[in-house]
């Protein structure tokens, strides 16, 4: 099992928000650069950054910053918020990024979708973010009345080679994730799936992993920032 810590990038800042709300948006360490650190002297091999003002602006707006985690580490990073055309892929491949997260614009163009995951084999991530299992765009703010199993039916066979999955309502919420709904996307579509949203507590990781499901990685946010995980456990894992 693979383990995600997160690092939400807002004004240069490492912050979290809660079910996805901007309004809700709180600062856990002033030098993401530092809090990637943590992480990695802890233990962890992974690391999910998401950059919040590029998911706002349609383009990525972190790169100083996302740049210096990946020459500082040796960790494996995936990377998403803002990413909408293949100039942004280029760059994030460019400095050594392992994953390009695509989210709004693969939802609202399937032959970006299709091209990118052809071009960049085996680096592009899909981002499925879901309310009640319609898909939203633009940094949550915008609803569709996309429904996520019609969705990957439509493009499974793109070469996705993995699907973050995250229930906003249970995101930033640390009382426990989408199980059900996860396990039974990964059940249905034969592509390596992430948990994300809600993860409140080391049972909720033992969970998934005694499930056996085909998840891939967990991603977990507030509840480090919340102590509620110790970074040591997690680093055992």
């Amino acid at each position: 099992m693979n383990i995600f810590p997160a690092i939400d990038l807002k004004n240069q800042k490492c912050v979290r928000l809660t079910k996805g709300e901007f309004s809700s948006v709180k600062i856990y360490n002033e030098d993401p650069v530092r809090q990637a650190e943590i992480f990695f002297e802890n233990g962890l091999k992974f690391l999910h950054i998401v950059d919040l003002d590029g998911a706002l602006a349609g383009e990525l707006k972190n790169l100083n910053i996302i740049e210096s985690i990946i020459k500082k580490f040796s960790l494996r990073v995936q990377v998403g918020g803002g990413i909408r055309n293949e100039e942004s892929i280029k760059k994030l491949i460019g400095i050594g990024a392992d994953k390009i997260i695509l989210g709004t614009a693969a939802i609202k163009d399937d032959v970006f979708l299709k091209k990118s995951c052809s071009r960049y084999s085996k680096s592009i991530a899909l981002a499925l973010d879901v309310r009640a299992n319609k898909i939203a765009v633009s940094g949550w703010k915008d609803q569709t009345d996309l429904d996520v199993f019609d969705y990957l039916e439509k493009v499974k066979d793109y070469g996705v080679s993995r699907v973050i999955y995250t229930d906003i309502n249970k995101d930033g919420m640390t009382n426990g994730p989408n199980f059900k709904d996860t396990y039974k996307l990964a059940d249905t579509f034969n592509i390596p799936f992430l948990i994300s949203g809600g993860i409140s507590s080391l049972e909720d990781v033992k969970k998934v992993i005694k499930d056996n499901k085909k998840i891939e990685g967990i991603i977990i946010g507030k509840a480090i920032y919340e102590n509620k995980i110790k970074l040591s456990e997690l680093g055992k894992i």
